[in-house]
């Protein structure tokens, strides 16, 4: 079976997977949460509008994006008087790659933002907590699953986007030329080898992608779903100024909290003193009545 001869569209398809997904992620993420709280009369519209490019075929997002971003729409007529061309070049196939993939991130992210129990979130404001910490810290974690989920999909789907990329990125060699592009003209050349080694090659990424999400998820324990600690801190620190992962006295799922001691602490203005025996209320069941009617402990 002959291999291709350039693997450029390899590396082109997994930087514009990589990138969709991020931009993806956090549109998917911000808008989700946004969708959570709203309950106006078009928010039926609104979802269907941000779902739509999960239904239409890839050839008419890719007309409606020549239609928008083209030298003939304003935009595009701005964006040609600052100098800035995105009809095929790199940049309209990840715009491309990214609005295909966006459904998939905002639906299973939205998905597991509702399944969180509003209790947690209404204890949170209850003890003061910002919706910017209630998010960060008691909303994301307990819905990551999902959010981790959406991510894949989202990947997955902009690796193998072929539709709307080649009509606002085209097919040019070493520029926009994705995997699935170089497929289908490897295929209409007659050179079906070729065509055979990228799908085959396809396949192995995309299955390796997955396979490893699902065993990182079954080796972690199934009570604890907070992200990974780098990202915790990251999160802190941007929003809050301090690189603390646990807020609110919470601590992962099976950790037992450490005992506190009674003796005083160095920066403890008043000392914590233990109660002594005698000061303690008697209970009905240590006590009994003496000789001369006084109450005699036991």
């Amino acid at each position: 079976m002959p291999m291709p001869d350039d693997l450029t569209p390899l590396w082109i398809s997994l930087k514009t997977a990589l990138v969709a997904t991020v931009l993806a992620a956090i549109l998917g993420i911000t808008i989700a949460r946004w969708m959570m709280s709203y309950r106006g009369r078009a928010r039926g519209w609104i979802d269907g509008l941000l779902t739509l490019p999960l239904v239409l075929p890839p050839t008419v997002i890719g007309f409606l994006l020549l239609l928008l971003l083209g030298k003939n729409s304003p935009l595009g007529q701005w964006l040609d008087q600052i100098g800035i061309s995105l009809i095929f070049t790199w940049t309209a196939t990840a715009i491309a790659a990214t609005i295909v993939a966006f459904p998939l991130m905002y639906k299973t992210v939205l998905s597991a933002f509702e399944q969180v129990d509003l209790n947690l979130i209404s204890s949170a404001r209850t003890l003061g907590a910002s919706e910017w910490r209630i998010f960060w810290q008691v909303l994301l974690p307990l819905a990551w699953p999902g959010v981790l989920a959406g991510t894949v999909l989202a990947f997955a789907r902009a690796l193998g986007e072929f539709g709307a990329t080649l009509m606002v990125g085209g097919s040019i060699p070493g520029v926009t030329q994705t995997v699935p592009i170089a497929i289908f003209f490897a295929a209409e050349a007659g050179r079906m080898g070729v065509a055979l080694a990228w799908v085959l090659l396809m396949i192995v990424i995309s299955l390796a992608v997955i396979a490893g999400i699902n065993q990182g998820n079954q080796q972690r324990s199934p009570q604890l779903t907070h992200p990974p600690r780098v990202m915790q801190r990251l999160f802190n620190g941007l929003y809050f100024g301090y690189f603390k992962v646990q807020q609110f006295g919470l601590r992962p799922m099976g950790q037992q909290p450490q005992p506190r001691s009674l003796t005083a602490s160095p920066s403890s203005p008043i000392p914590v003193l233990p109660i002594p025996p005698s000061s303690r209320s008697p209970s009905p069941q240590s006590t009994r009545a003496g000789p001369s009617g006084q109450i005699a402990y036991r």
